[in-house]
């Protein structure tokens, strides 16, 4: 068992060459894709890799961008300070990849699009589109903020590095590959720090063990520490992590994440063919559950080593963020490269997040607002633009990280973020693809809706901390650590405090992963009152291949309740084939060489003249561009 004296080691010299070399191996990918891809001057290949990518690195990528440092230092820490109930993401991690893969991916991937929210102006207006993509700007800018804060904090605690210069270069570097290479080298970039990220867990969770004093000390230890207690069934959405909060709460957050967001549907929509990126979402499934299983067991084993001294109320570190990488110096400080190991694998998930968060912003900048402005735009000056646009976001995204140093503890404030933010924009999409008669009036009205509440919630939160009562931190003991009374008096002091406010008791108090279900309801049950209210569409102003009511998830449904779910859209329509072959995905599969025979040949030219035919995947304005942009 550890017995922490605040007095650990520092970084040696092997340490800093292990951190060293992800710097340099992350942007060597990034020359790597610039001197390889030289010669394909075009937007398209810079943001979606020319959408040839195949399922194993983008399913890697997907992987190690959305488990981040704050993965990597948040999960353990919670668990330490609140038991593993954390296990039960596992649950919502699968409901979100399942919903995405057969709900939201099949719509965007036959849609031709290359940015999400264009999905939004084929469905509803450009206002719609415009909309989402500022709330997901400033989203995504926060989120990122809050990740490269997370591993520069670690490198601070155990190096003594200057936290703001941790910062910057984290930056410079992530800008740097994902400009020189675009979406390649962001992917490839993503599939080599998923290795460092898993090498650096497993080597503290071998060695955390051993220090322990093995498996069974640990599982009997954490056991008696009441750390196993992972199902609580209450119903309270007061509580912070319950079986129902992390569970259903977790599913509305992750699927806002995952579902609906450019960064990874772009990923998605860069694989060769739909099959692929569908692969690539369940294997990223796979890669999820690794990375969640490692990052409990590891605050599992922090929680034996100090259950007789915790550092945090010790105070030898200043905040429960700190604890993972003070852990890790104090158990790997006699093996030279180990603590750099681990430091790496925090990093990795930065890298790998703030890259492909540069990227997927510039995407939808340049595919929202620049070539709508400038439609006539050269390819060198399209590529110019959009590395330019990296450029920007990336000095945005690293300049944010200054104010995450006041959002408190890193998983909740990243997730309370992309609750905020994510629940609206679920709830916008779910109106567009699973309720055809949703107009445009609805869409913005729900929209407005649900941010409002949403955002109430959060801010009011993040202004009134919930209650001892909601959050309810499990025991932690410093016996072994010889303290004053009144330091541990004092501490318990300052946790017991009540704001008095009622909002603060109730509506404040909601768990964190609620904020993305209060806006996604919110959004869908106003954007369908007021749908109602206006007037809904009418079936013929619907396109079959922008939507995918539920129903067709399910195939027991009856013809008769099939045609109720589509609301009079002629369904019929949305799985048309050429020659056995399913349009959305026809030219995908075909070479170049392929396809432009197909186009010269009369078969073809006859059939794309003919309206339902083209309505099987694309709204007939969306034809020409989708097949210009293979062609």
């Amino acid at each position: 068992m550890g017995l922490p004296n605040g007095d650990v080691g520092m970084f040696q010299v092997w340490d800093y060459v292990v951190f060293a070399c992800l710097f340099l191996v992350s942007s060597g990918i990034g020359v790597f894709f610039a001197i390889k891809e030289r010669k394909k001057v075009s937007s398209n290949e810079f943001l979606v890799g020319g959408q040839q990518m195949t399922c194993g690195p983008v399913a890697l990528s997907l992987t190690a961008s959305f488990m981040s440092a704050v993965t990597v230092i948040g999960t353990p820490a919670d668990v330490y300070r609140f038991g593993a109930t954390f296990i039960i993401f596992a649950i919502s991690y699968t409901l979100m990849v399942i919903l995405t893969a057969e709900l939201f991916l099949p719509v965007f991937y036959r849609s031709g699009i290359t940015s999400t929210y264009e999905y939004l102006e084929l469905r509803f207006s450009k206002v719609v589109r415009r909309a989402t993509t500022v709330i997901y700007t400033v989203q995504t800018i926060l989120y990122t903020g809050v990740v490269v804060y997370a591993p520069a904090l670690a490198l601070n605690q155990v190096t003594g590095f200057n936290l703001w210069g941790s910062i910057f270069a984290t930056g410079i570097v992530c800008t740097f590959y994902c400009t020189l290479g675009g979406l390649k080298a962001v992917v490839w970039s993503d599939a080599f720090q998923m290795v460092v990220m898993v090498a650096g867990f497993l080597t503290v969770l071998v060695q955390g063990t051993h220090k322990s004093g093995g498996m069974s000390v640990v599982w009997e230890t954490a056991q008696a520490g009441q750390r196993l207690n992972v199902f609580d069934f209450d119903l309270s959405p007061l509580r912070r992590h319950t079986f129902w909060t992390v569970s259903v709460g977790g599913m509305f957050t992750w699927l806002g994440i995952y579902g609906v967001n450019q960064s990874t549907i772009q990923r998605c929509i860069s694989c060769k063919t739909e099959t692929h990126a569908r692969c690539a979402l369940y294997l990223n499934l796979l890669g999820l559950l690794l990375i969640l299983f490692c990052g409990v067991v590891s605050g599992l084993i922090m929680y034996t080593f100090y259950s007789r001294c915790d550092p945090w109320t010790a105070g030898f570190v200043s905040a429960p963020d700190q604890l993972m990488p003070y852990f890790v110096l104090e158990v790997l400080g006699n093996f030279p490269g180990l603590p750099g190991l681990y430091v790496a694998c925090a990093f990795s998930g930065t890298l790998s997040t703030v890259a492909a968060s540069i990227n997927a912003l510039a995407t939808v900048t340049y595919e929202d607002f620049v070539s709508q402005c400038f439609r006539n735009l050269s390819n060198r000056a399209a590529i110019w633009i959009s590395k330019g646009l990296c450029v920007m976001f990336g000095v945005i995204c690293t300049s944010m990280a200054v104010a995450a140093s006041n959002m408190g503890a890193v998983v909740q404030a990243a997730l309370s973020i992309h609750g905020m933010c994510g629940g609206p924009t679920l709830g916008l999409f779910s109106l567009g693809i699973l309720f055809p008669y949703t107009n445009t009036m609805g869409a913005i009205g729900g929209l407005i809706l649900g941010i409002s509440l949403s955002f109430w919630v959060g801010l009011g939160a993040f202004i009134h901390p919930a209650s001892p009562n909601s959050t309810r931190p499990l025991p932690l003991s410093t016996e072994g650590c010889n303290l004053l009374n009144t330091t541990v008096t004092a501490i318990i002091q300052t946790d017991s405090s009540d704001t008095g406010s009622v909002l603060a008791e109730s509506w404040y108090s909601m768990s964190y992963l609620y904020y993305s279900a209060v806006g996604f309801l919110a959004t869908v049950i106003g954007g369908l009152l007021i749908t109602l209210i206006t007037g809904p569409n009418k079936p013929q102003e619907v396109k079959p291949g922008l939507i995918r009511p539920v129903c067709d998830l399910f195939c027991f449904f009856s013809e008769k309740y099939r045609a109720m779910c589509w609301c009079g859209v002629n369904h019929a329509e949305d799985k048309v084939e050429l020659d056995g072959v399913d349009f959305g995905t026809a030219w995908e599969n075909q070479p170049d060489q392929d396809i432009k025979s197909e186009m010269n040949g009369s078969n073809l030219s006859n059939r794309m003249q003919d309206e339902a035919y083209i309505n099987a995947a694309f709204v007939p304005e969306r034809a020409g561009h989708v097949l210009s942009k293979q062609l």
